[in-house]
């Protein structure tokens, strides 16, 4: 369904006719396309016609009344917003008709500047949650394993494994050096599971204060110490239906990854200074730049732990490791920062391919956002615009 423009338009429902037409000046005058029906049935042909963006209907009307209307809109059309009309007598009626989608309600003797406040609120929400939607949308088609860019082989391998893997809820751990796009890769499974609609949330491990680590991840209870004057909660039920992203997770302290074991096994936590448990729906995915088997036997990370996060591994490679990526890597941060048209001299790509790049992918989008920023001509890359770092270091053989 296509986005529309305005003006919104609003169908008004209601077997008064002297409020039908005052209201229909209001809106009109308000700036608002404005249908008018007399009875229910009416009303619904008027949606089945236009797919209105607001409809106001008053609850008590012949043939078919506000009630069953909103019913029949929130099924067919659930972008439409509804606002019931009601009487004094039928408040509670009302009520339940907001429990069954209906955005407010508005009591008859009732201002017109009431009725003008209530549509623009009812079309804002509206317009918000197609805002989401399509923001949404545009963050799965980013993430879409098929739209994340490399050519080789190695990165066939990461793709293949997160199409795999995205419509279970089995947990993930995803090992690569800094750099590498591993939360790419957790988004990716993220907004390609059947839980792309609910939150995404990632969580630095290595960059929580220490003291602050289990309130971060658990959530405060009131009165837990002196200033939590409300209940706060933490990452795991921010994620609630979701996807809770734990990167760096070997970073976590060895009492916290007591706590996180036992979240994982019985999928609930504790608040901080809590004593009743709060169950949790969530899809965890964890990261890990650290040789994880070396902390195992150093003691700096529990075993246990390790086996209820690394249900599936993805390995994804150093860049190093794929140069044939370097190229269309290139291009796709080209058109990321609106510089299709910018074009590399031979020996730029040459020299890209053949670098080490500890830093991996981050460092050649940084590499070529400089670029950009600091180059002599305006529609090509040279060698002279690119860091010292890159030009001097020895070349590679990149085959």
């Amino acid at each position: 369904m296509t986005a529309k423009t305005s003006p919104a338009h609003i169908i008004f429902a209601e077997d008064d006719a002297s409020l039908r037409r005052v209201a229909e000046y209001n809106l009109s005058r308000a700036g608002y396309e404005v249908s008018l029906a007399a009875d229910g049935a009416d009303a619904w042909e008027l949606c089945r016609e236009h797919d209105p963006d607001l409809v106001i209907t008053d609850l008590a009307m012949p043939k078919l009344d506000g009630f069953d209307l909103l019913k029949r809109v929130r099924r067919q059309f659930p972008d439409t917003e509804v606002v019931i009309i009601t009487a004094h007598g039928t408040v509670d009626r009302a009520v339940e008709a907001m429990k069954a989608g209906a955005f407010d309600f508005i009591t008859k003797p009732f201002e017109f500047d009431v009725l003008r406040l209530t549509a623009e609120r009812a079309l804002e929400r509206r317009s918000l949650r197609q805002e989401n939607v399509r923001l949404h949308g545009e963050l799965a088609d980013r993430y879409r394993p098929d739209n994340m860019v490399g050519v080789s082989a190695a990165m066939r391998r990461v793709f293949e494994m997160v199409a795999r893997v995205a419509p279970s809820d089995s947990n993930v751990l995803i090992l690569g050096e800094s750099g590498t796009g591993k939360e790419l890769v957790a988004r990716a499974i993220h907004h390609t599971s059947p839980r792309r609609e609910e939150p995404f949330v990632a969580v630095n491990c290595g960059a929580l204060p220490r003291d602050l680590v289990e309130s971060e991840l658990f959530g405060v209870q009131r009165g837990a110490f002196t200033g939590a004057d409300a209940d706060r909660p933490g990452r795991f039920e921010r994620a609630a239906g979701g996807t809770l992203f734990l990167d760096e997770i070997t970073e976590l302290p060895s009492d916290v990854q007591v706590k996180l074991l036992r979240a994982l096994q019985d999928r609930q936590i504790e608040r901080l200074g809590a004593t009743v448990p709060v169950d949790v729906d969530v899809r965890f995915v964890c990261a890990s730049n650290a040789d994880v088997d070396q902390l195992i036997r150093d003691g700096q990370f529990r075993q246990d732990l390790y086996y209820r996060i690394n249900v599936v591994t993805i390995q994804v490679p150093p860049l190093r490791e794929h140069p044939e990526d370097i190229e269309p890597l290139v291009y796709h941060f080209l058109t990321r920062l609106n510089a299709a048209d910018v074009t590399f001299a031979p020996d730029v790509l040459d020299r890209l391919r053949s670098s080490q790049w500890p830093g991996n992918v981050r460092e050649l989008e940084n590499v070529i956002e400089r670029a950009l920023v600091l180059r002599k001509q305006a529609d090509r890359i040279t060698l002279d615009d690119l860091p010292a770092n890159i030009t001097a270091a020895p070349m590679h053989d990149s085959s």
